[in-house]
Formats: structure tokens, C-alpha cells, sequence
């Protein structure tokens, strides 16, 4: 079985040489270097050397991103290689080793179902500030919000079998928040992820990266702002709507009381609301919308009816606090377990 060796490359140096011949030297191959969009006059020299070594090069006219460039070299070992049994992602920049480029083979070539990731050890000194607040706030979000544990988020360093190669041709994302949602795609696709642990390697402290902290950060957590915008925008048209709805009935005498008349009424309207957007954008549910929609409005029951619950009891016992000011913080408790059952179990 045949498992290529893919190198993004943007602008690269002499440590992309190196690596090449560290490969060809250890019988790494085949090699695959997808230059994307470098400038001939002063990158040509390199890409021309690693060619004369034996790697394949793929050419982008312009610099199309990371996320691109990988997807480029992933249809041509898909067309290529009859008997592929995955590919091996690496920088460029003389982060990975040809030791731990192998361990991660190893992992790939026994389980080709998983997707393997180099893990680095951010617990360890002299490792640039930008990439271990980077890598840890990832971290975080991604176990809060999309609950995978993940070691090492930005990893580069990759084992990708060829089920999920197709697969991830069509994922969105063409710079580096593709390897985010490629982490996401795997708990989507239901495909395990195998850690590999591997040597942390900064040179000059990371200046040949081509990340931008602020411009791919923002495009990496896009898909996490999706839905907090999703949540919060529910939560004012919810707000807005309890509070006309508990001026409407204040003083009109219900079985039920004002407060839980007015919160029922406002969910409806929100949740359908929500719904749409969640179900759309958010997490794209790809199986039965009329299921789906059971399931959330199902819990939007429950929470309705917590919510209602929670005020009411908290505005008897605080009875001078407007109830908006004791709706705010229940809501915010019931939002986390809202998210939690959503991702779980609604729009699986």
C-alpha cells in the first residue's frame, strides 16, 4: 500500500530541501509538494531542486491556502494511486521530523480508518507564546463547544486515510481553519482520532509560519462564532418577546401565571427561530430535518418549562427583582445544556 508524503509549501526555504533529502534518505516516499502560488524569481530555485530529487510538485498559479493545497494534493493521490492506503500531511518549515513522520505512517498504515495526529507537548520551554496560547485555546473551545479532547489542534503533521480523503474534499475551508474543520469532521463522520506523540520543534521562533494570529484566527473560530450567534440572537428575540408578553398579561389572571404564559409563548417564537439557523448553518444536520425538528422542539420543552420553572421560583423568593433580571442567569445555565444535548444528540 502506498502512503504519499504531502508538503505544503508557501514561500519555502532551504529547510524544505532538507527535509526532502531526509526523506529520500530514510525511503520516505513517495513525496508530494504542492507550491502554492510562490514567487517563481525568488522560490522557483527551491521547488526546482526538490523536483530534481524525485518529489512530485504540484504548481498553484496564486497562493490559494493551506486548506487548498492539501486539497489539491489530496485529488491527485486519489486519481494517482490505485493501491493508496492514505497520505501523511508535514510542513515545510523543518518542524516535523522524518522520525516522527514515520511513527505517524506506522499509526496510519495500522489503523486506516482513524485520522492520526502529531501531538507536540506545549508543557515544554522555549515554544513561542503565540503558539502555545493558540494551540490552548483551541483546545479549549474545541472540548467546550464541538467535545472533542485534542492534544495539539494545529498540528500539521497528519495521517489521513483515503475514506476520509474523499470526504474531505468537499469540507469547507481553504486556508488553515481547513484543519480545524477537519477535526470537526471527524466526530461528525464518526472516525476515531489516534495521537502520536512527537518532538516539538521551533526554528527562529516559528518566523517561516505563514499563519496570521489575527486574520486565520478569526477564520478558524468562525465556525464556533456561528454559534454563539445563533444562541445569543435567539436569547434577545426570546428576551424582547417575554418581556411584551409579560407587559400584555401582567394583570390578566391565568391558570398557569404570567411569568410561565410569557416564557412559553416567547420560546416558541425563538426556538423556531433557532432551529432554522441551527439546523442550516450551525450543524449542518444531515439527517431527517422532520427528526431533527421532533428532538429540538422536544427540548425546547424541557428547557421552556425549566426556564419558566426557575424564574418563577426566583422571583418569589426575590420578589422586588424584575423578573428579567432573574430570567438572565437561568437561561444562561440552560443555554450550556441546550448546546450540550444539540450537539449530541438532535442533529446526529
Amino acid at each position: 500500500m502506498i502512503t504519499p508524503i504531502i508538503i505544503p509549501a508557501y514561500e519555502p526555504d532551504e529547510k524544505l530541501i532538507k527535509l526532502v533529502d531526509e526523506l529520500n534518505s530514510a525511503l520516505v516516499r513517495p513525496i508530494i509538494v504542492v507550491n502554492d502560488g510562490s514567487d517563481k524569481e525568488r522560490f522557483g530555485h527551491v521547488f526546482k531542486s526538490v523536483k530534481e530529487r524525485g518529489a512530485i510538485v504540484l504548481e498553484h498559479a496564486v497562493n490559494m491556502g493551506k486548506g487548498r493545497a492539501l486539497k489539491t494534493a489530496f485529488n491527485y493521490c486519489l486519481n494517482e494511486y490505485e493501491d493508496l492506503a492514505g497520505v501523511i500531511t508535514a510542513d515545510s518549515d523543518g518542524q516535523h521530523t522524518v522520525s516522527d513522520i514515520k511513527k505517524c505512517k506506522g499509526a496510519l498504515l495500522a489503523d486506516s480508518g482513524a485520522l492520526v495526529l502529531g501531538v507536540r507537548n506545549f508543557d515544554e520551554g522555549g515554544i513561542p507564546a503565540r503558539s502555545v496560547f493558540g494551540n490552548k485555546l483551541t483546545r479549549m473551545i474545541m472540548k467546550l463547544l464541538v467535545g472533542l479532547s485534542i492534544s495539539d489542534t494545529q498540528t500539521g503533521l497528519r495521517g489521513i486515510g483515503t475514506c476520509f480523503m474523499k470526504y474531505l474534499l468537499t469540507e469547507d475551508g481553504e486556508r488553515f481553519e481547513f484543519e480545524t474543520n477537519m477535526l470537526i469532521a471527524t466526530k461528525d463522520q464518526g472516525i476515531n482520532i489516534i495521537e502520536v506523540p512527537i518532538s516539538t520543534i521551533y526554528l527562529e521562533e516559528n518566523k517561516s509560519s505563514h499563519f496570521n494570529p489575527i486574520v486565520d484566527s478569526i477564520r478558524i473560530y468562525a465556525i464556533f462564532l456561528k454559534f454563539l450567534f445563533s444562541s445569543l440572537s435567539s436569547s434577545v428575540v426570546d428576551i424582547v418577546m417575554f418581556s411584551i408578553f409579560c407587559a400584555i398579561f401582567r394583570n390578566v389572571p391565568t391558570a398557569i401565571g404570567y411569568i410561565m404564559l410569557s416564557t412559553i409563548l416567547a420560546r416558541i417564537i425563538s426556538a423556531i427561530y433557532n432551529f432554522a439557523i441551527n439546523y442550516g448553518i450551525v450543524f449542518k444536520g444531515k439527517g431527517s430535518k422532520i427528526n431533527a425538528a421532533i428532538k429540538y422542539f422536544a427540548l425546547a420543552v424541557c428547557i421552556m418549562l425549566l426556564s419558566g420553572f426557575f424564574v418563577t421560583i426566583g422571583h418569589g423568593l426575590f420578589g422586588d427583582v424584575p423578573e428579567i433580571v432573574v430570567k438572565v442567569p437561568v437561561d444562561c445555565l440552560l443555554f450550556l445544556l441546550s448546546f450540550i444535548v444539540q450537539r449530541e444528540i438532535v442533529y446526529k
